[in-house]
């Protein structure tokens, strides 16, 4: 029997005019209200009816900060957002152009209740905190971009700069999540030199981290670098989640493997590599590589074996992709709200370091995304101490093969990217309420 229905019957039974006036009105009233009012939920669906998916987190991302709990329905129309219903809520979505759709309290329950199925590859994880989040990345303008910064402009995710002078003076613990810029923590500038020694830029950056160095009482650059890694280690022991792309990942690493080690060249800091240095690499130090060997050549584009940009033969745009790893959302909580899409083959894209040789990753690191036909990982994750860490092959997910001087993507001509999404995954990773998780 529907709610018409009951209060017509209530009515009728009623021999009191006024309970029966009071009555008729609250039923007039009641009928009278329009349907979206009725409803409960806003849901977000992430799937192909998603007009602006990118966007779509920087929604989720708002309500946080307002104090609005998200429940993420891992594996539910491509890992959609479901949140009370809100005017203001509803007017950010049309305003910000994402799609979304009003359903009853009722709809809700069933959808719960189908995700609830032990059959079913589905989970629900509750959003409960917007995290404080830091981009490491240099003061000075480098003639190339960053993906992530792109990300979170484009989606309006606010977020705050450090660089080394911050580092050092022990402010990452005031953050929840960090990205590495693309960046190159051994102290060598890059592997520029060959090509960019020249340039304005380039020694604009060599200068400013030659006095970032002395400020900080340290001889060498690599020095600096090798400080900055290990306070950006101890974050995340502490807690952390650490989110690196293109150079910052193998470069990263090969940093904490070389602590006191010098592994530059005359032309980086004034002295030879030390000959025994490929010896002297510590890989327990790291967090994803091993075994790796050190490219010596100052002069070449690349830092170590680790990366296959250099040996993937004659692989084309067209035919370059890497397929998503499936998890058990019900626990598989973390690699499954990482890997959250409506696209499980992604389009591959180029960078300083492209992908990671598998070979090359400790047993105990989580391959999230691969080419098998080459034996490459290209988005990887793991845990060290009390934290994460996440590491994404590649420089743009729209810019196949991005050049140093390029302007950068418009993600408006791209709302859609299977590629940024597993970036702004990563965003909203530690607002999670973590349960079930074995990773």
């Amino acid at each position: 029997m529907n709610i018409l229905a009951l209060a017509l019957a209530a009515i009728i039974s009623d021999r009191s005019r006024h309970r029966f006036l009071f009555r008729l009105t609250a039923l007039m009233m009641l009928v009278s209200l329009p349907n979206k009012v009725l409803a409960a939920r806003i849901l977000i669906p992430m799937d192909g009816q998603q007009r602006d998916h990118l966007k779509a987190y920087g929604i989720a991302f708002l309500s946080l900060k307002n104090g609005q709990e998200i429940n993420w329905l891992l594996n539910y129309r491509g890992g959609s957002f479901c949140l009370l219903q809100t005017p203001m809520l509803e007017t950010e979505c049309r305003v910000r152009g994402v799609s979304y759709e009003v359903i009853p309290e009722a709809t809700f329950g069933r959808i719960l209740s189908e995700i609830a199925d032990p059959e079913t590859n589905m989970e629900v994880v509750k959003l409960e905190v917007a995290p404080k989040i830091a981009v490491y990345t240099p003061p000075n303008k480098l003639p190339w971009d960053d993906a992530v910064t792109m990300a979170l402009v484009y989606a309006e995710i606010p977020y705050e700069k450090v660089y080394d002078d911050e580092v050092l003076q022990g402010k990452l613990p005031l953050y929840d999540w960090l990205h590495l810029h693309h960046e190159d923590f051994t102290g060598q500038y890059g592997r520029f030199y060959a090509s960019f020694r020249n340039a304005e830029w380039y020694q604009n950056e060599v200068r400013l981290a030659e006095a970032t160095a002395r400020k900080h009482g340290f001889d060498k650059v690599s020095q600096l670098k090798g400080a900055v890694a290990a306070r950006i280690r101890d974050f995340v022991t502490g807690g952390g989640f650490l989110f690196a792309m293109c150079s910052a990942t193998d470069s990263y690493d090969i940093a904490l493997a070389a602590e006191g080690v010098d592994i530059c060249e005359h032309m980086y800091d004034g002295d030879a590599i030390d000959p025994s240095a490929q010896q002297k690499l510590d890989f327990a130090r790291t967090f994803a590589f091993k075994d790796f060997q050190l490219k010596k050549n100052p002069l070449e584009y690349e830092f170590s074996d680790i990366d296959v940009t250099g040996t993937r033969g004659f692989l084309q745009e067209q035919n370059d992709f890497f397929a998503l790893f499936e998890f058990s959302a019900k626990w598989d909580v973390i690699p499954t709200m990482l890997t959250q899409s409506h696209e499980r083959v992604i389009k591959g894209f180029m960078g300083q370091t492209t992908a990671f040789r598998k070979e090359l990753i400790k047993s105990d690191v989580l391959v999230m995304g691969e080419t098998s036909s080459l034996g490459e990982a290209r988005y990887i994750h793991g845990s060290f101490g009390k934290g994460t860490w996440t590491f994404f092959g590649g420089h743009d997910p729209e810019d196949y093969q991005h050049l140093v001087g390029e302007p950068p993507t418009d993600l408006s001509l791209h709302p859609n990217s299977a590629g940024y999404r597993l970036i702004l995954n990563n965003i909203l990773f530690p607002a999670a309420r973590k349960k079930k998780q074995k990773t």
